[in-house]
């Protein structure tokens, strides 16, 4: 069985802060005592201030200015967009896995040990589906660098308080009612919420080598 180590004074640094799980993950770590630090990595100003929070306004494609900042003991990737947002795969593609996967690398260089990965239910690096490609094949690069501790957090459905898109909406309801009726149980809805606490635990644990947190399971955090 796994030894599981907690640390007690903690600086964590977040990317994809302005997203639906990066608030949330970013408003549980400021309350939580056991993160003293919380550095961002924004593209534009987040808008909110708190004695622990440092926010770095940046432009991404300039690594070179950013690198030598991404310290600390346990980095949050969050970051990621939609096809429709971004425009076309390519720039999905360069949002969704170059950004993340530069981050991670400036980290596991700059002495971080720990990463904790928001993917998706069904990240598959051999998907016929680009999205799950997509999310497969970072999932699979970042246990290259070497961190100490990788874990890899995979939700079903997310429900946001500020949903817009209709087909995202009519899909989380209808999975909801499956679950309801106990079918489908492992990909019922999880709110944004609930998935920003579980990543905010596990951010406090160093279990050793690479952890995948799957659909329901993320619940098992939850205090």
């Amino acid at each position: 069985m796994a030894v599981v180590k907690e640390y007690s004074i903690m600086k964590a640094i977040v990317i994809g802060a302005t997203g639906a799980v990066g608030k949330e993950l970013v408003r549980a770590l400021l309350d939580d005592a056991r993160y003293t630090e919380v550095a961002v990595f924004v593209r534009r100003d987040p808008g909110i201030t708190h004695p622990k929070l440092t926010a770095h306004v940046i432009n991404f494609e300039q690594p070179d200015t950013w690198r030598a900042l991404v310290t600390g003991d346990v980095l949050f990737s969050a970051l990621g967009t939609s096809l429709k947002q971004a425009g076309s795969k390519e720039a999905q593609r360069r949002i969704d896995y170059d950004y993340q996967y530069m981050f991670a690398e400036a980290a596991h260089a700059n002495g971080v040990p720990h990463l904790v990965l928001l993917s998706s239910l069904g990240a598959d690096s051999r998907s016929s589906i680009f999205y799950l490609r997509l999310k497969g094949e970072l999932d699979e690069a970042v246990q290259r660098p070497g961190f100490d501790t990788v874990h890899i957090v995979r939700p079903p459905s997310l429900i946001r308080p500020e949903a817009k898109r209709l087909g995202e909406t009519a899909v989380v309801k209808i999975l909801q009612g499956l679950n309801a009726v106990g079918i489908a149980k492992n990909l019922a809805p999880m709110s944004v919420d609930t998935v920003a606490r579980c990543m905010m635990e596990i951010g406090t644990e160093n279990r050793g080598g690479v952890q995948i947190i799957t659909g329901q399971n993320i619940r098992d955090y939850m205090r």
